[in-house]
């Protein structure tokens, strides 16, 4: 039986955009996002990159395909979702997974993006109503706050992205982890969305696809740079920083170059890797 205070933060997926799986990638994963968050008995998940197939294969093998967890999604586009249908704990009817958005508006809902785009004819041969005694899906609004037991409080904040996107503080057991992808920073100043919801974190997750350098060629496309992370992290007080979200053309030789230099500006501040847990 898992402590009742565990604390735990597992990256499944790392990458952004695409998956980007090969020799140049193995260091740090090819898989786009996906978040395993262990709470005591509590199970929660963010996002369903590609990464997440990784972890339905590990609850297939090591915990029988027995799943009750809350997934929340920081948003819908394609590469934060398309894992869900490989996802092989959804196909089982007794298990229970409850889906979560809070960026999406009318017309659009969770359960109709799954339904009718992402797996639907000619897109997926797979339909949708195989997985509905398994999957619950809800909309929110960005900016509730959770509270789904066991004593874990889940705080969502608007991020700046592309058709809308949400980050989150989960706070258990005095600590605090802060999730903010994907996101772009201001020109004006720090966002005040992710300084709340980073402030005092033991672990901030934070946008980095970019450098400095690279940013002006992709502006307005709704990533930060490693350097913001650290101006993030300063001003928020956030004790471990993990840059997220890394480029495709980011192979391990470039990421090793981006951990060298941000550890060095800010120490406690390193490269998400795939298939690295930490404990808080």
């Amino acid at each position: 039986m898992t402590d009742q205070n565990t604390f735990k933060l597992k990256f499944w997926g790392v990458r952004g955009s695409i998956p980007c799986p090969g020799p140049d990638t193995v260091k740090y994963g090819g898989n786009t996002t996906c978040f395993e968050i262990t709470c005591g008995e509590k199970r929660i998940i963010i996002d369903a990159g590609t990464g997440i197939r990784l972890l339905g294969k590990h609850i297939l093998i090591n915990e029988g395909n027995v799943l009750d967890a809350d997934l929340f999604f920081t948003h819908t586009h394609m590469d934060h979702i398309a894992g869900l249908p490989f996802f092989v704990p959804i196909y089982n009817p007794k298990n229970n997974l409850r889906l979560f958005a809070g960026h999406l508006a009318p017309p659009h809902d969770l359960d109709g993006i799954i339904d009718t785009m992402l797996m639907k004819d000619p897109l997926f041969p797979v339909p949708s109503k195989l997985i509905e005694q398994a999957c619950t899906f809800s909309d929110f609004s960005c900016g509730e706050t959770f509270e789904p037991g066991g004593g874990v409080v889940i705080k969502t904040g608007k991020l700046n992205h592309p058709n809308g996107a949400c980050g989150y503080r989960i706070e258990y057991a005095g600590k605090v982890i802060s999730i903010c992808t994907d996101t772009e920073h201001f020109d004006d100043g720090l966002d005040q969305s992710v300084l709340s919801l980073s402030r005092d974190a033991d672990v901030m997750v934070y946008d980095a696809a970019y450098t400095d350098e690279e940013y002006p060629n992709f502006k307005g496309w709704g990533h930060s740079t490693w350097q913001e992370a650290i101006k993030v992290a300063e001003e928020a007080n956030v004790k471990k920083t993990f840059l997220f979200h890394h480029d495709p053309s980011h192979d391990d030789e470039r990421m090793d170059e981006i951990g060298a230099l941000a550890a060095a500006a800010r120490p406690g501040t390193e490269p998400a890797v795939e298939g690295t847990e930490i404990t808080l």
